[in-house]
């Protein structure tokens, strides 16, 4: 398998999670530090593409800036050029992990995913 690029953020629990599942199970990956390097926009589209996710699937919910703009009440009446643009524009919107590797695309933690996307 093609090397996983990992969207990462070191200050993330999950993140870190992600990362300990990935090196206990051998896998090999890029780390790419996602609020200093988001995905852009076009990324973004073919991950979200991908994934076959809901675009608002890959919105940290949890997240400050979520919050600080009031997506919550928002993101119903965006397009998706719009989301794409609020994504691409910052990495702190993004929910993570987000890893991808040729056609495969998972975003969140969740062991039992990762099993199946990755091993």
């Amino acid at each position: 398998m093609t090397d996983i690029t990992a969207y990462l953020y070191n200050k993330c629990g999950t993140c870190r999670k992600a990362k300990k599942w990935l090196d206990e199970q051998g896998i090999a990956y890029c780390e790419v530090p996602i609020v200093d390097t988001p995905p852009e926009k076009e990324q973004l589209r073919a991950y979200w593409q991908q994934s076959g996710l809901e675009l608002k699937k890959f919105f940290n919910t949890s997240g400050q800036s979520y919050r600080e703009l009031g997506l919550k009440d928002r993101l119903k009446d965006m397009s998706e050029e719009e989301m794409l643009d609020l994504l691409a524009a910052d990495g702190k919107l993004i929910k993570r992990p987000l890893l991808v590797a040729e056609g495969k695309v998972t975003v969140g933690f969740k062991e039992e995913e990762m099993e199946k996307t990755w091993k």
